[in-house]
């Protein structure tokens, strides 16, 4: 796979994919807004799956979990500015402001398509990428730009941007009942149910009466054999999607689970791999 990211800030990329595509299950520290230079992207959540393309921005609320499909498009390649809005920026951007008022919001993907101000802002720190250098004080006010712009545009943005509290303990078993398909490590598992690793593990095993791993392994095979029987998806498409990180280590756990192979089980549809 080729990539390449050039930073000009710790907070600004341009990122590049050249290869067929890239995958990965991701946990975001920092809200996200991406602009599409080309390429597409495909988001798949607990509850939403999403498809961005060239042109398209979108911010990422933190602490969101999603695997992240990359593919070049069209003969160019998976090309994006990314724009990392941090709690340590924000909480700076919104000390300077009286009177915000927030209300309980679902972290969700916002949406902007082509907005001209939004692009605007992004597209003008492209040349900022090919001389490698952007002084403090102007990326400091891109970023500040964009916050504005983005509050400008959307009156709820506040309740996701001006929100700096971490995860609390909340209930495992539901949970983990939505967000098993994502392939993170345990303790990202247990920052977001409000819990050490240690005690992630021994309220698992109270819950569930198995280790994660077991369980974790059992319900993305279960997930597969549903998109498979149901969607009649691609094995390469559900592999990727329930939490497995290559087809051919997929196609081993899904034949020893069920006794059959996937190519085997579509075949009984009609359905090509």
């Amino acid at each position: 796979m080729q990539y390449e990211a050039k930073y000009i800030t710790d907070d600004i990329k341009l990122s590049c994919y050249e290869d067929k595509f890239f995958k990965s299950d991701i946990l975001f520290e920092h809200h996200m807004l991406i602009w599409f230079i080309s390429g597409e992207t495909k988001i798949v959540q607990a509850n939403a799956t999403y498809i961005f393309k060239e042109g398209d921005i979108f911010l990422i609320p933190r602490n969101q979990l999603a695997t992240i499909i990359n593919y070049p498009k069209d003969g160019k390649p998976h090309k994006t500015v990314v724009m990392h809005l941090s709690t340590a920026r924000l909480m700076e951007f919104y000390a300077n402001l009286d009177g915000v008022s927030k209300t309980s919001a679902l972290p969700k993907i916002y949406h902007f398509s082509n907005h001209p101000l939004l692009e605007s802002c992004l597209s003008s720190l492209i040349p900022y990428f090919d001389i490698k250098e952007l002084p403090e004080h102007i990326a400091s006010l891109k970023i500040t730009e964009a916050i504005s712009i983005l509050r400008a545009i959307d009156k709820s943005i506040d309740n996701i941007l001006a929100n700096f509290e971490e995860p609390g303990k909340i209930d495992l078993a539901g949970y983990m009942e939505k967000n098993f398909m994502f392939n993170l490590p345990l303790e990202k598992f247990g920052y977001l149910t409000g819990r050490s690793l240690t005690t992630f593990k021994r309220d698992f095993s109270k819950v569930f009466n198995t280790t994660p791993q077991r369980w974790l392994t059992q319900k993305r095979l279960e997930l597969a054999h549903y998109q498979f029987t149901q969607k009649h998806k691609r094995p390469i498409d559900v592999c990727y999607e329930t939490g497995f990180e290559n087809l051919s280590h997929f196609s081993y756990a899904f034949k020893k689970h069920f006794g059959y192979a996937p190519t085997e089980l579509l075949s009984q549809f009609g359905t090509h791999s």
